[in-house]
């Protein structure tokens, strides 16, 4: 998936992290969720904004940034 499609980065919306489609929910907020338990199901009931791609692209964008820090390191 190529999750630049999906993942935005704009400086004045959530301090520039990246987020989804321009909206104000984070990449990071998706992959608290995940980690506490929610399914993809259950945070797209919860944030009907969101769909399953949006989900998918949120751990593309992890999977990718975990690679590039692996090579830096």
């Amino acid at each position: 998936m190529d999750y630049r499609d999906i993942i935005t980065i704009e400086p004045d919306k959530r301090s520039g992290k990246p987020c989804i489609r321009g909206l104000r929910m984070t990449v990071t907020d998706v992959l608290e969720y995940l980690a506490g338990g929610m399914t993809p199901e259950e945070i797209v009931d919860e944030f009907p904004d969101l769909t399953l791609d949006d989900i998918r692209a949120c751990l593309a964008f992890a999977a990718d940034r975990e690679r590039k820090l692996a090579i830096v390191s």
